[in-house]
């Protein structure tokens, strides 16, 4: 009967261990892929959405809605704007979807403030996740990396030189949680591998973001400050920052 008991005893301890083996490494966002996501709300709705402006260099393809507000449609420049006949958005040769801005006529003036309100929340949630997995990664320095699910977390600036890969399945998740400012250096490509999707990863920059010339980036921003895309740049994301957006002959697409 005792020889019985330590038999299994030890099987159980062997299964013990071959679990503990088969998760070794994995981190908790291999485990619950789902529990980084960030809710934008309405803000969603918008390709490119703006506090205090959007500026364009012609010609730029943006697939999309874009938005402004508290400011009003002066604030939209380089778009050679074509009011609707019932006021309520403007339209662009460079926009695949509406232009609207704070003073278009009724509902887009609520439309835009429900969005601009759900974009600060979104940010403020993406910046104050507390489960971090990557803290420092590359010391904030991210060419030349693929880049893992999870929350990373980074206390200055964060410079992408040269190409980065972002690599998970299609439920996976990634914050990127930069205290300074975020830079792409020109022609770089941040592409994604493995499943991974736009909609899954966030950006949230306190700083200004910068992305060079013919540079492609994936992700969504959340910005509470402004964004700078360089002539040719590309993002296959959403743009949503607390001050201005400026796109030289930038494409933006939406992701799906």
């Amino acid at each position: 009967m005792a020889r019985a008991s330590s038999t299994t005893a030890t099987i159980g301890f062997v299964l013990l261990a071959l679990v503990a083996t088969a998760t070794a490494g994995r981190t908790l966002s291999d485990n619950n892929p789902g529990r980084n996501s960030i809710n934008l709300g309405t803000a969603a709705d918008f390709a490119v959405l703006a506090k205090s402006g959007v500026s364009t260099v012609p010609q730029s393809i943006i697939t999309g809605d874009v938005g402004v507000s508290p400011i009003g449609q002066a604030a939209l420049t380089g778009f050679a704007l074509k009011l609707n006949s019932d006021s309520v958005f403007t339209e662009s040769d460079q926009v695949d979807g509406k232009l609207y801005a704070a003073d278009n006529a009724s509902p887009t003036p609520v439309k835009l403030t429900a969005a601009i309100g759900d974009m600060e929340t979104a940010y403020s949630d993406a910046a104050g996740r507390l489960n971090v997995d990557f803290n420092e990664f590359g010391s904030g320095e991210l060419g030349s990396k693929t880049l893992a699910p999870g929350v990373y977390k980074f206390a200055t600036n964060v410079g992408i030189a040269t190409n980065t890969v972002i690599e998970g399945s299609e439920d996976d998740t990634w914050i990127f949680q930069v205290a300074g400012k975020l830079s792409i250096a020109g022609d770089v490509q941040v592409t994604l591998a493995g499943g991974a999707q736009a909609k899954n990863i966030v950006w949230v920059v306190a700083g200004a973001s910068t992305f060079g010339a013919g540079s492609h980036f994936e992700g969504i921003l959340l910005g509470a400050t402004s964004a700078d895309f360089i002539t040719g740049s590309s993002i296959n994301g959403r743009v949503l920052v607390q001050t201005a957006v400026t796109l030289q002959s930038t494409t933006v697409t939406s992701p799906a």
